[in-house]
């Protein structure tokens, strides 16, 4: 018989059940143990061989389209490799970088010619590559990258070269030790004009290891988590590479030079190929969330076995979790675990429905609404890994600092993700400008003065578009009841429209402020900056709806009444966990009286209490297996006496 908690593991799966489920079982080897090796070569060797077990059994096909010989099973990829992340976080970003960054920039930008010669080999592991995007001087902004891939007519070839000391290709996945070829992004000149960022692919190692000539590597060396991947940076020298190494799925040089593309806007063109290139983005929100679902699982099973103080006329010593402080500090970060992963299953099904469809046929509004909501959640999990994961870290107290523990290795292993696939502060302003722009495709590539220009003019009213279980959430919000002061906050239409008119506001509000802003400014960058906080405010409100409306449709997938009900519960203190943090904003727009705010607060404590007795079934709905747990404070009931 299904358990409630089983229900709700299942439920949380989502559709991609089978690909999680078949991870977990995949993983359930001693190589796949969670370890803490701080030794870089160790770290690199274990992490490689992890890599070639997981090719030897077939991991990573099934995420290549079937024309090139996968199993087009796009969602599944992202799911799998998000399970990684519950093993190690080295594993997962190394198996990122190989088969979804590398290989699907060989995929996606390349043609027949490429799939046919990189395709298998990189899949087994015959070829290891890198993604060489990231320059020493330009992260987010892809655009400006400096390295050139010069056309020279005479020989039809390409030549790559790092012109200036901030070209310096950085951070770069692979490129210490083990990648032999890079998909290089660089300026293509041909005829002495550039048709901007293009990619390449480019040999960086001979079969010993060693550098090609042109091409000069370096280590990054100890960072500040990650041990596993080999983070190198690189520098070319004038390297040829023949012309049929332009990926030129969407452009291409004729021998004598001339430039074709069926894109025309430069701009529109470059955002169509890092456009396909999201599931980047997608996997590295998804595994952030997965790490964060791995600290709660264990500081929450602590706080289940951790006691500490005896209660009056009670010789025995309290659970950790019978606090309510204690509770408090953890079960709104489980609820919002649940509404993220919720949400996140979603958006990979978004992502295989794009993705699985031939690029023709591709409505372009819902691929730019795939890559605004990618952002958005790449954001909302990214932070709240970071958060959660301290949160557990002092939970635990003592114990938790412990290596032997794991959360400082958590801890250490996604910190970087806030900044890497897109810092989230330059992410948050992307999801905003998207929404108030509506998506327009002219704001692609925009400076702040240019959409400053184009926002003065265009930005008109927000339309407010569901983005899960349509008809069930506007029924909650139609059948709404205010009329009591604390019942009101549990009912689900009155929380959604909570949510929903925040996000009006803080749009509409914005939409006003850059008209007003551009209008009184002489200096547009200014009027820019002027208003820059409160475009973040609404882009971070529509991510918060976006999170809720999936756990509401969550909650409908659940075929079981009990599991139901405490996923309910649950999305209650989501919910009002995110209207307590933002508790000033409702409060300054008499949305909140001082009454309510007071109610909101005895709400989340309620919840909390209603919840106590089922922390067991919540922890082990967030799917993490036991043996990957990697928690030495766990094997003993009475650990965590160093106090």
């Amino acid at each position: 018989m299904t358990t409630a908690a089983e229900h709700i593991r299942i439920t949380l799966d989502g559709a991609w059940r089978q690909a999680r489920e078949r991870a977990r079982t995949d993983l359930d080897r001693p190589e796949f143990a969670p370890h803490y090796t701080p030794d870089l070569d160790e770290a690199r060797a274990i992490t490689l061989k992890q890599m070639r077990m997981l090719a030897e059994s077939g991991y990573a096909r099934a995420g290549f389209a079937k024309a090139v010989g996968g199993g087009g099973d796009a969602g599944g990829a992202v799911a799998s490799i998000e399970m990684l992340a519950m093993s190690d976080l080295s594993l997962m970003v190394k198996a990122g970088v190989q088969w979804g960054l590398f290989g699907g920039a060989i995929e996606n930008l390349g043609t027949a010619r490429h799939h046919d010669r990189y395709i298998n080999p990189l899949i087994d592991l015959d070829l290891l590559g890198c993604f060489a995007m990231t320059e020493t001087g330009h992260g987010s902004d892809v655009q400006s990258l400096e390295t050139t891939a010069s056309y020279d007519p005479g020989t039809e070839e390409f030549v790559i070269h790092s012109p200036t000391p901030s070209s310096r290709k950085d951070y770069i996945g692979g490129a210490a030790q083990h990648a032999t070829v890079a998909a290089v992004f660089a300026q293509l000149i041909t005829g002495g004009k550039s048709q901007g960022v293009h990619c390449f692919v480019v040999p960086i190692r001979d079969e010993n290891g060693d550098d090609l000539p042109g091409v000069t590597t370096s280590d990054c060396g100890y960072k500040g988590g990650l041990p596993g991947v080999d983070n190198g940076r690189i520098m070319f020298d004038h390297v040829r590479i023949p012309r049929e190494n332009l990926l030129n799925r969407y452009a291409d040089v004729e021998a004598d030079g001339t430039y074709v593309s069926a894109i025309e806007n430069p701009n529109r063109r470059f955002f169509t190929m890092v456009g396909t290139l999201v599931r980047g983005r997608v996997t590295v929100g998804g595994s952030a969330g997965a790490a964060a679902r791995v600290a709660l699982a264990v500081a929450t099973r602590y706080a289940l076995q951790r006691r500490q103080f005896s209660a009056p006329g009670d010789e025995k010593e309290v659970l950790l979790m019978d606090y309510l402080v204690h509770q408090r500090r953890l079960l709104p970060l489980i609820a919002r675990s649940y509404a993220l992963t919720f949400a996140q299953n979603e958006l990979i099904s978004t992502m295989d429905r794009i993705q699985t469809t031939p690029v023709e046929e591709v409505d372009p509004q819902e691929q730019r609404e795939l890559e605004g909501r990618a952002a958005g959640l790449k954001v909302a999990n990214t932070a709240h890994a970071t958060r959660a994961i301290q949160e557990c870290r002092e939970a635990c107290g003592g114990a938790g600092y412990m290596a032997e523990n794991r959360l400082t290795a958590l801890k250490a292993d996604t910190d970087v993700f806030t900044t890497f696939e897109g810092d989230n502060h330059v992410l948050t302003q992307l999801v905003a400008k998207e929404l108030l722009t509506a998506y327009a495709d002219e704001v692609r590539g925009m400076s702040p003065v240019e959409w400053m220009k184009f926002a003065a003019v265009t930005v008109s009213d927000i339309v407010k578009k569901r983005t899960a279980a349509q008809q069930i959430i506007q029924t909650l919000v139609d059948t709404r009841r205010d009329n009591e002061e604390d019942g009101s906050l549990f009912d689900r239409g009155t929380q959604m429209t909570m949510f929903e008119d925040r996000e009006q506001y803080l749009l509409s509000t914005a939409a006003r402020r850059l008209q007003a802003a551009s209008n009184r400014e002489e200096n547009l960058f200014d009027a820019f900056n002027f208003v820059q906080d409160h475009v973040l405010h609404a882009a971070r409100a529509h991510i918060d709806r976006v999170v809720l409306e999936a756990f509401v449709a969550g909650i409908e997938s659940c075929p079981d009444a009990e599991a139901r009900e405490l996923l309910s519960d649950l999305c209650d203190l989501y919910a009002l966990s995110v209207i307590d943090e933002d508790k000033a904003w409702y409060m300054e727009h008499r949305q909140l009286s001082v009454e309510r705010a007071k109610a909101v607060l005895r709400g989340i404590n309620e919840r909390c209490r209603t919840l106590r007795p089922h922390v067991p079934a919540l922890v082990e709905g967030l799917g993490v297996p036991e043996h990957l747990l990697g928690s030495a404070m766990l094997d003993a009931p009475d650990a965590g006496r160093l106090g």
